[in-house]
């Protein structure tokens, strides 16, 4: 079996599943209780919370856990907006659903949402935040480093145009946390959404980060937890793991980079060589590892399966779009021609992937489309 499909998700590292189970099993006491046998958990809790502020440069009463990237957009910008007299939100047209589809939520309530386009290479100019922004913006999302294509963002450039107009600046940083470096004070960011299994922590765990001094409303009403924010016993062994794999990626992303560029070129070398008709979508600037790519006259889902077959796992672009065979919203928007537009897929290399992985996708697409 070849995984190539790590933007998607990705396998559990083992020490944040040994640093788990003692919180599945022994350690299990409930973190709101004032009885002894809760102090582990209550402490386990305190620790993970100070060791995922620190990799993104926050205060540990910055960051709220949430139960993945979704639910800390849904909260950073339904929360955020429903505390403002502006109703002018603004986002990229690229945008992950988790957000697209909040915003158009906002719409049907009234808010008034304006949309960013991109450039060729999948990039927001500030140029282009410029030309839409005004005093009546409450907020500007726009994400760190985009799913399908990979393009980073020039975030810190957008988020201090945003301050400029008394905006708050939202980003959604799933696929960049724990990949690239990500410091909130120095970008001036004043909300980000991340999701643990992006970077091989376990699912359905994640957090907002919520810079101090900027209101939310409470994303659901009950208990105390999160101080008064997100009611709810807290997931304490997938925070734990959460914690443990944030640590770890953060640690490794310069070793990291190296290794992933390598397979980056060892793929478009193989395929050039091969003589393959396709095109690189996204900017010279761009997630490591992620390597979207558009064979003329072909079909994406097509060459999925016909790899599946082969034992290589990839997507056709965002795996939350997996049964959508239409070209995404993402290359539409970049512009991409249509005759490779539809014969899109995206591999996106992880920790545990070879050079002997990347030739063997190589011979496998020149099987097929030779």
């Amino acid at each position: 079996m070849i995984y190539a499909d790590n933007a998607a998700t990705t396998k559990l590292d083992i020490d944040a599943f040994d640093a788990m189970k003692e919180f599945l099993t022994d350690s299990f006491g409930n973190p709101s209780q004032p009885y002894s046998f809760a102090r582990r958990t209550k402490k386990a809790l305190r620790e993970s919370r100070e060791i995922i502020a620190s990799c993104i440069n926050a205060l540990p009463e910055e960051v709220y856990f949430t139960s993945g990237g979704t639910e800390s957009d849904n909260w950073a910008l339904k929360g955020f907006m429903k505390r403002q007299e502006n109703k002018r939100v603004i986002v990229s047209s690229i945008e992950h659903h988790a957000v697209l589809h909040t915003v158009q939520s906002l719409e049907r309530e009234g808010y008034d949402v304006c949309f960013l386009d991109v450039t060729t290479e999948g990039v927001v100019l500030p140029s282009m935040l410029e030309s839409k922004i005004n005093n009546d913006t409450a907020v500007v999302s726009v994400m760190f480093a985009n799913n399908e294509v990979g393009s980073i963002q020039p975030v810190a450039e957008l988020a201090e145009i945003a301050h400029g107009y008394g905006a708050a600046f939202h980003s959604d940083a799933v696929q960049a946390v724990g990949h690239i470096d990500v410091d909130v004070k120095k970008l001036g960011i004043d909300m980000l959404s991340a999701s643990a299994h992006k970077f091989n922590g376990p699912r359905g765990i994640g957090f907002l980060y919520i810079k101090n001094g900027i209101k939310l409303y409470p994303f659901m009403d009950g208990g105390a937890q999160e101080r008064s924010m997100r009611a709810g016993t807290e997931n304490v062994p997938a925070i734990v793991g959460m914690a443990v794999a944030l640590k770890k990626s953060c640690e490794a992303i310069s070793e990291e980079k190296i290794k992933l560029k390598n397979l980056e070129e060892e793929l478009l070398s193989g395929l050039k060589q091969n003589n393959l008709d396709f095109i690189r979508n996204g900017a010279e600037n761009h997630l490591p590892g992620n390597v979207s790519l558009s064979f003329r006259n072909s079909d994406g889902e097509m060459l999925l399966h016909r790899l599946d077959l082969m034992g290589i796992y990839v997507s056709t672009g965002s795996a939350c779009d997996s049964k959508n065979t239409q070209v995404s919203h993402v290359l539409r928007a970049m512009g991409v021609p249509e005759e490779y537009a539809k014969g899109t897929i995206r591999i996106s290399f992880g920790k545990d992937n070879t050079l002997e992985d990347v030739r063997e996708i190589v011979d496998s697409l020149t099987k097929i489309l030779s």
